[in-house]
């Protein structure tokens, strides 16, 4: 592999976050209250990252199975169906886990497919890049797919980005010779250059002294969030507890998280809600009583519920905003689309507790 210079990496990162904004320049803003909902990539042969049949090890499970079956999620028809789905019981948006490694994308074929869709414009989309590798890539075949759509979730009129990880970009601006606060900085500027009013980062992150209080806020981010919680803790890791053994656990580890955070954060954040947690499939956590941790549609709705609450008490700090964990997590056991199990009822329970 062709190893590449600082200053080529300090380019790389311009043209990943350049490419964003220009595909983002005309997106709408949200409402009152507005749910997201996380979509894991991952359901085609095509993009070929895992396995050439990313359904293998959930097909043994008859009641997992998807009611649009065995699904390719980089074909529109597929992202159709589930933004009608999404839009008709109240998500608002959904974002795309977006994966980057050796200087190409690894999994946007849910994006593109998105962007085909004639669904798109009832559900509109982010991106949480998942910066799991080492060094940003060029985007120059997403500027071509994305150049001019209008379904790019604003808020305060500029785009929004999460981000995975700040213990990953730290790692990553430090090999480029930059800090994280200047490697956002130059981001908003190229926003500034195209028109935009700049960009919305979010930090997904525990609750963490550090992260929250330190990191985001120095780093210039606008918001806090994270992409799931499974335990407790309360300003410091030596304060986290074990891992979650039930839902209920996991529901009150998320609870004193969200507390946590809304009182220490001079930050905006964005709740987030999770249907549960089992990695069996996917070769189970350290902690294999961690995986007991998977809801039944009555468990979500009470979470929901508390996600509710903590949303509209707080809700100059919330912006109204709640993100579900996820829409198709099958092997880490998070999902709310319809399937063979329990066919519409976790979205019927979203619908019920945050009715427009």
């Amino acid at each position: 592999m062709k190893s590449i210079s600082a200053t080529e990496r300090e380019g790389a990162w311009f043209k990943v976050l350049f490419s964003i904004l220009v595909l983002m320049a005309s997106g709408a803003a949200l409402g009152e209250v507005s749910i997201g909902v996380y979509y894991y990539p991952g359901w085609s042969a095509a993009m070929g990252l895992y396995k050439p049949d990313p359904w293998k090890v959930i097909k043994p499970y008859p009641d997992l199975e998807p009611l649009l079956g065995w699904y390719n999620d980089e074909k529109p028809k597929t992202l159709n169906q589930q933004l009608n789905w999404m839009a008709d019981y109240g998500i608002d948006f959904v974002t795309f886990c977006w994966y980057w490694k050796e200087e190409r994308p690894l999994q946007e074929i849910s994006v593109r497919a998105y962007l085909k869709a004639s669904a798109r414009s009832r559900v509109r989309y982010s991106l949480l890049w998942a910066n799991h590798f080492r060094s940003p890539a060029s985007l120059a075949e997403w500027d071509k797919l994305h150049m001019r759509n209008t379904e790019y979730l604003r808020i305060d009129n500029k785009p929004v980005l999460f981000v995975f990880s700040g213990e990953f970009l730290k790692n990553q601006a430090k090999a480029i010779g930059m800090l994280p606060a200047e490697m956002l900085e130059r981001a908003q500027r190229a926003a500034h250059k195209v028109g935009l009013d700049g960009i919305y980062f979010v930090l997904c992150t525990e609750a963490s002294e550090f992260w929250v209080k330190d990191f985001a806020r120095k780093s210039g981010f606008d918001a806090i969030s994270a992409y799931n919680y499974y335990f407790d803790m309360s300003g410091d890791f030596h304060t986290a507890t074990r891992p979650s053994h039930s839902f209920v656990e996991l529901d009150a580890n998320c609870r004193m998280q969200w507390d946590w955070i809304l009182k220490n954060s001079s930050l905006s954040y964005f709740v987030p809600m999770i249907s549960g947690w089992n990695k069996r499939l996917w070769g189970g956590s350290k902690d294999a009583l961690h995986d007991n941790s998977i809801s039944t549609p009555q468990e979500f709705e009470m979470h929901l519920r508390s996600g509710y609450d903590v949303i509209i008490r707080n809700i100059a700090k919330t912006k109204g905003i709640g993100m579900l964990c996820c829409w198709n997590e099958y092997e880490e056991g998070s999902v709310i689309e319809p399937t063979k199990r329990y066919g519409f009822e976790y979205l019927q329970r979203i619908q019920k507790v945050f009715e427009k």
